[in-house]
């Protein structure tokens, strides 16, 4: 296991790939792994793209990924795609989208599936960020599956998370719903060379003048593109830029770092609760017939995960 830190730690691709494949698989050693790597972490941008599906964001990725190597920066890309009903991986493939980048030792692009996780982003998405931040990629750019709403938890995984939306898609309605304008710190309107843009993009200036933000305060640009032609995509990494030197200045960063990590504690703790609980009821021949007893409407299921947590505390 050792060999293999040392690996991440200097770079190599394949070291990388594995160690995210057994993240992805539960491993069982892979948690000393990353406790390893963790004091490693710390450098990286991380950025996060959102938005409805079919709003281009793989083009977007592509084409920003481009533009950082032109600026020699490194860069790996974690594209979170749908998962697969019946083989568990993800199901659309970016990596086909972005071939370009194949032969380039300092791009690392990874295809990851929800695996059920609501808010979008699976479990594993928050360690393979944290793998290629150790292997001192400069640039971390996490690409969403794009299911609307639920995908807040982007807010915790990166430094700057970045809105797409596109003319013609009622992605002018979409920015208005709860939760939506608050995830952005960067609006882009792709596919701006459609009919309605000049609608997506009034529409969002209403929005952000209404949010009524303070004169010191971040106010999130709006930023047309074209990114199948490539227009628009340095003036979108100018604003990112110019976001993180925001963060740094203000002392926001500091408070984006917090909050992330305090998100993937309780994700943890969330998760190693559960399977705590399950065990242990599993342990005392309870569990199916807890289970026997909510398939036959004799308790429901949030009394039944009170009970069930109350036993454990018991002993």
């Amino acid at each position: 296991m050792e060999d293999i830190v040392e690996k991440v730690l200097s770079g190599d691709r394949r070291a990388i790939a594995r160690l995210i494949t057994m993240v992805e698989n539960g491993h069982p050693g892979v948690r000393e792994i990353m406790r390893e790597l963790y004091p490693r972490t710390g450098n990286a941008h991380v950025i996060g793209i959102t938005g409805a599906p079919g709003s281009g964001k793989s083009s977007l990725v592509n084409k920003m990924t481009a533009e950082y190597r032109k600026r020699g920066k490194s860069v790996g890309v974690i594209a979170v795609d749908p998962t697969s009903p019946f083989t568990g991986g993800a199901l659309l493939g970016d990596r086909i989208r972005m071939q370009s980048h194949a032969t380039d030792k300092d791009v690392f692009i990874r295809s990851m599936g929800t695996r059920g996780s609501l808010g979008g982003l699976s479990r594993a998405t928050s360690d393979a960020v944290t793998i290629l931040d150790a292997s001192g990629k400069d640039i971390i750019i996490v690409e969403t599956v794009g299911a609307g709403q639920s995908e807040v938890d982007i807010v915790n995984a990166s430094h700057t998370p970045i809105v797409v939306l596109v003319p013609g898609m009622g992605d002018e309605i979409q920015a208005i719903k709860a939760g939506i304008l608050e995830i952005g710190s960067i609006f882009v309107v792709n596919k701006a060379d459609r009919e309605g843009v000049e609608r997506v993009i009034v529409d969002l200036e209403m929005m952000l003048d209404l949010a009524g933000y303070g004169e010191d305060e971040w106010k999130p640009p709006i930023v047309t593109t074209i990114a199948v032609r490539n227009k628009g995509i340095k003036e979108l990494v100018d604003k990112i830029a110019e976001h993180m030197e925001y963060l740094k200045t203000t002392g926001d960063f500091d408070k984006r770092v917090r909050d992330r990590v305090e998100s993937e504690l309780k994700d943890w703790i969330r998760e190693e609760g559960v399977d705590i609980v399950v065990n242990r009821l599993k342990e005392a021949g309870e569990y199916d017939a807890l289970i026997e007893k909510m398939v036959k409407k004799e308790i429901d299921p949030h009394t039944a995960a009170i009970d069930a947590i109350k036993r454990v505390r018991e002993g």
